[in-house]
Parts: structure tokens; sequence; C-alpha cells
């Protein structure tokens, strides 16, 4: 067994090689050459990206999900304590209502 270890690449780095593989100028042996990848390794990272390519598109634009921490509880225990802190302001700088 030999002493060498895997290489560990970014997703990044597999996504530019992908990506320079479906542009088609240049061959999978001279990308592979090029980015120090095996070309059959560049196939596989190609055919994943092509597999993933349609999940991108397929988020619809429509209402962003509730924040819980806006429930209407914790929205009118926040606006009775401001108007608890209104009152006493207006007490104590002699505002009448």
């Amino acid at each position: 067994m030999s002493g060498t270890k895997r290489k560990h690449f970014s997703g990044e780095f597999k996504a530019r090689v992908a990506l320079e593989a479906i542009r088609g100028i240049k061959t999978v042996n001279e990308i592979g050459q090029e980015f120090g990848v095996h070309p059959t390794q560049v196939g596989l990272w190609k055919q994943a990206l092509q597999a993933q390519a349609s999940s991108l598109f397929d988020a619809k634009r429509g209402p962003k999900p509730v924040d819980p921490s806006a429930s209407p509880e914790r929205l009118y225990s926040e606006i009775g304590r401001l108007k608890m802190e209104l009152d006493w302001l207006k007490k104590k700088s002699g505002i009448s209502q």
C-alpha cells in the first residue's frame, strides 16, 4: 500500500473544473492536466453539476417564511411594555394626556 493521502478539493474548485468541462473548449484530459485532477474525476464533477443545475432555479419566489420571533404574543407583550414606558416618561416629564 502506498503512503500517499487523498486530496480534498473545495466545492469552489470542483465547480470551476466542472464549468470548464461543460464549456467544451478543452478536452477532459487537458482540463485534468491543467488542474491536476484525474480525467475521470473531471467527468464525474461535470455530470454532478449538470444533474444539480436544474435545482438552482426550482425555488419559487413568494412570501418569505414567517419569522417565529414575530409571533403575535411576543409583539403584544412588546407593545404593552412600550406603552408602560411611554406612560412613565409622560408622567415624569409632566406632559398630560
